[in-house]
């Protein structure tokens, strides 16, 4: 019978963190993004284990079965960056022993901060959906969005406490991890205020193969119990991660990465991405850039959506280190 993934509770950086593993060897860290929880990794940390390595995949600060601090300050990328090499601490890795890292959307951002932060702890990166974007210290994050793509974009309507939280209240928790799980509109997400999609034409969806009704019961359960607050924090710091970065204005992240995106994903397909990957800025800032692979067909949440695909990338590349 096959090992089941382990679950448990550790103490990381003054809070309570959820934490799944399987498996023995090398210890690959596996980083969602939002609105999502260790689960997303559920098809990786299988397929990791059974090749030798330890797939450990937490829920992030103010996810799920992992504690969530009210506070917008405690979600800056300090604390979110203190709270992975805490946690490699509780695993029993020593200062010298480096880690995998593999992360996924607001994830990614999380294991962008690490690799410029700590490199000397990452062994290798693989990122999901998101390119590192250097700091631009003439204009704060949110307000840079603001002007590029106006106040339904979705980090900006994320940014005043509690508003969004009563919206996904009125439509529902459900029908919310629903629309953002099954979306495959290219191009920037928007949020207009008061629109309802749960009342639009032909609702419900069909969920797609790879999520079942199972599965979206699972995320639902945690995000009704745990709310989104946590997670929409991680949105509502990054102006605050603006101001704490300065020192780090024109860093390279110098650690070795490769960009797995599907064509459709609504951040590839954001303005300005595609020639900024593939232009050459993506590689100045990140040196140690390998590969940039672009799945077809394929939308945001690629782990989930193409597993055995993203999963031979992965492995592919971490086998190398």
């Amino acid at each position: 019978m096959e090992e089941e993934i382990k679950h448990r509770t550790l103490s990381v950086n003054g809070i309570a963190m959820h934490v799944a593993e399987k498996g023995r060897g090398p210890v690959v860290l596996l980083l969602h993004g939002f609105p999502e929880l260790w689960y997303t990794w559920r098809r990786q940390i299988h397929a990791l284990a059974a090749l030798g390595y330890r797939a450990v995949a937490p829920d992030l600060r103010g996810y799920g079965d992992t504690e969530a601090p009210a506070a917008v300050g405690r979600y800056t990328c300090h604390h979110v960056v203190g709270d992975l090499v805490a946690l490699m601490d509780e695993l029993g890795l020593g200062e010298e022993e480096k880690v995998h890292v593999v992360g996924h959307d607001c994830g990614a951002l999380v294991g962008w901060y690490l690799c410029m932060f700590r490199p000397e702890r990452v062994r290798s990166y693989v990122t999901l959906t998101v390119p590192f974007r250097p700091r631009n210290p003439a204009m704060k994050t949110v307000e840079a969005m603001r002007a590029l793509f106006g106040d339904d974009y979705y980090i900006c309507r994320f940014q005043e406490p509690g508003e969004i939280e009563s919206e996904i209240e009125r439509i529902g928790v459900r029908n919310v991890l629903r629309k953002i799980l099954t979306d495959r509109k290219p191009g920037p997400p928007m949020w207009p205020k008061g629109e309802d999609f749960s009342r639009r034409p032909g609702w419900p969806l069909a969920l797609p193969s790879w999520l079942s009704e199972e599965d979206l019961d699972y995320y639902t359960s945690k995000f009704e119990k745990r709310g989104f607050t946590g997670g929409l924090n991680y949105y509502r710091a990054m102006d605050l991660n603006w101001e704490l970065t300065a020192a780090w204005t024109g860093a390279q992240v110098k650690v070795p990465v490769k960009f797995i995106v599907g064509d459709l994903d609504m951040t590839y397909t954001t303005l300005g991405v595609k020639e900024y990957v593939h232009g050459g800025g993506f590689k100045k800032h990140v040196p140690l850039l390998e590969e940039v692979v672009v799945i077809e067909g394929v939308g945001h949440f690629i782990n989930q959506e193409k597993a055995e695909e993203t999963n031979s990338h992965i492995i592919d590349f971490i086998k190398k280190f």
